[in-house]
């Protein structure tokens, strides 16, 4: 049988990515590295977030050639290692224990409490856990997704019927996210998607965000007409996207740690 007709009658193998971990000795500690092998990736990549450090291979690519990069980015690694060692992210949530969750660019105080159900409350004084006798730490994370959720759509139903007049159409429908880069994104049958750090953040940073994602069901680009809606709608967005150039690896850091 000839392979062209082979491939169209076998079933599709989803590709798999391939993990393992190398050990790499920085000037002042050795740390783990996760190297992933990824059928989808086009070049050799180093990423680092508060999860650790990361190499991505392309199909092609030898362990040999990742070795040598790793090599050639060891002092930029060491610099992004400083920087989110430098992050102060708040310390994690501890049942029974004071600490804080991050909420509108705020260190709330938060409280616990017994109740028949995993749920938090947003009152005057902070935040209060309201948890069943055998919580685990996948109740409470949980119920900080649930928070978190339901806090974004509020502030995204105070702000949207704002800016609907002069669009084409509203979403389709929103979904919250938790993205590793994007803050937010618009798919072309009009659904809304949003990282759920932006209600971490600042809420003008936010608001930003939405406008951005709302003006490309006029332009489906970053035209400068795109940009002109942007303007005429939000003229301070130039200070909100230096903001997340600031504070926004910090705001997913923070997110990530809590769910």
């Amino acid at each position: 049988m000839p392979g062209f007709l082979r491939r169209l009658i076998s079933p599709a193998v989803a590709p798999t990515l391939q993990r393992d971990t190398v050990r790499l000795r920085l000037e002042d500690a050795e740390i783990d590295v996760l190297r992933v092998r990824d059928p989808r990736a086009r070049r050799i990549k180093l990423s680092v977030d508060e999860r650790g450090v990361r190499l991505t291979l392309p199909p092609r690519a030898s362990l040999l050639m990742g070795e040598r990069f790793l090599e050639e980015h060891r002092g930029w690694l060491s610099s992004q290692l400083r920087n989110y060692q430098a992050q102060n992210l708040p310390p994690p949530l501890v049942i029974g224990e004071p600490g804080v969750l991050p909420l509108r660019g705020e260190l709330l105080p938060v409280r616990w409490d017994a109740g028949r159900y995993a749920r938090l409350v947003l009152d005057d004084t902070g935040v209060c856990m309201h948890l069943p006798a055998r919580a685990t730490d996948t109740t409470v994370k949980r119920a900080l997704r649930e928070f978190y959720e339901a806090q974004t759509r509020a502030d995204v139903g105070q702000w949207l019927p704002r800016y609907l007049p002069g669009l084409p159409r509203a979403p389709a429908r929103l979904r919250l996210k938790v993205m590793s880069s994007q803050w937010g994104s618009l798919a072309p049958d009009g659904s809304m998607a949003l990282d759920l750090a932006l209600v971490l953040g600042r809420p003008s940073a936010f608001e930003y965000v939405l406008v951005h994602e709302l003006c490309h069901l006029i332009q489906a680009n970053h035209s400068p007409a795109f940009w002109d809606e942007v303007e005429q709608r939000f003229p301070a967005w130039r200070e909100e996207r230096d903001y997340f150039q600031l504070e926004g690896r910090r705001l997913k850091a923070m997110l990530r740690q809590l769910l």
